[in-house]
């Protein structure tokens, strides 16, 4: 079995981070989230893996995963021009894929559960093809799944106006060859995409025997600003252990699970977990309160700081309290002076600020 793993599209929704780095190498506790995708490829024994890349992103992507070696595997890039559907990225990934069954990973969602058990089902219950579903608030964000009162899949719709049931397609999915035709024998939708959705329903009407799987273990769509802060808080509250490096003065306090890397300096701080901090911070005079996660090299004084996620070589100055944000690299957050009660801006665009 092969895996693929899409890590294009522009991350409209994440701008202006995405502006400047590819969405699926946003950190969630300060690994960006195509690292918790190959790590799950790993786990479930896959050596051979193909990533959709975008032109504009695909250096970074690069840089980041190499040849893939570090997870055991090995890597195929594969280029996709423009963001025409995740059928599409299959079609083009057809060279790569060949005639093998393949789990095709979106490299901005993340299972809690991972895929290793799923791929033994998969091999075992033999179907053409595996998805999984989540119960969801806002199914009209999703493609959906209809079922019939036995439970078995009856009609896929994407991101319907109206939809069917409240059960959404999870970012993985295992296909067996056959997805191949079924992908050759539809249409652009309304949106101009080639859509998975519109090929596994291809599928169904072929009589492909189709399974899907219902969640019962956490799923996370990074794709927004707030389900980003919920991936790294619960990523941070299920990964996170006791790991205090760096240098610690005597009048910092670190309560629960903190892991702080290497040279980082603390000076008269509370760091209360779950927290991650990367290598070469520095914090002086501070509170970092739980599910904050902070990028190497940043530099944090005089501020309080909860449930939010800082990117690399950032600075936060004087903030009396700053959460539930996402802070990107090299970014300054500073309170200015003389007391003043005026907000002092300079915002880039499709950027969001709430006072």
């Amino acid at each position: 079995m092969k895996g693929l793993v899409l890590s294009g599209g522009r991350g409209t929704r994440l701008r202006p981070l995405t502006h400047t780095m590819a969405k699926q190498l946003v950190p969630v506790a300060n690994q960006p989230i195509l690292g918790y995708v190959m790590r799950h490829l790993a786990d479930a024994g896959i050596v051979d893996v193909g990533v959709v890349v975008a032109p504009e992103t695909q250096q970074e992507v690069r840089q980041y995963l190499g040849d893939g070696g570090r997870w055991g595997f090995h890597i195929t890039y594969i280029v996709q021009e423009r963001p025409l559907g995740l059928a599409h990225a299959v079609k083009i990934a057809r060279p790569f894929l060949g005639d093998s069954p393949f789990v095709m990973y979106l490299g901005d969602n993340l299972l809690g559960s991972g895929i290793a058990r799923a791929i033994e089902d998969f091999r075992s219950d033999g179907p053409d093809t595996l998805i999984f579903l989540k119960k969801v608030a806002d199914p009209t964000a999703f493609g959906v799944a209809e079922l019939d009162a036995e439970g078995q899949i009856i009609r896929l719709v994407e991101k319907p106006k109206d939809p069917p049931s409240d059960l959404a397609l999870v970012g993985v999915y295992l296909f067996n060859p056959i997805i191949h035709e079924a992908i050759s024998r539809i249409k652009p939708s309304w949106r101009g995409e080639l859509e998975i959705t519109d090929a596994i329903q291809c599928l169904i009407d072929m009589d492909a025997m189709v399974k899907g799987e219902i969640l019962d273990d956490w799923w996370l769509d990074t794709g927004k600003k707030d389900d980003f802060l919920a991936a790294n808080m619960t990523v941070l509250d299920e990964y996170t252990i006791r790991d205090v490096r760096g240098d610690i003065d005597e009048a910092t306090t670190v309560e629960g699970r903190v892991a702080i890397g290497e040279g980082s300096v603390i000076r008269e701080s509370i760091i209360r977990g779950p927290v991650v901090i990367g290598p070469g911070v520095e914090i002086a005079d501070s509170f970092i309160g739980p599910f904050t996660s902070i990028g190497m090299g940043s530099r944090i004084s005089g501020s309080v700081i909860e449930h939010t996620v800082i990117l690399e070589d950032a600075e936060v100055v004087g903030v009396q309290r700053l959460e539930d944000s996402l802070i990107g690299r090299h970014a300054v957050v500073r309170r200015g002076g003389r007391n003043m009660k005026a907000l002092r801006l300079m915002i880039g665009d499709h950027s969001q600020v709430e006072v």
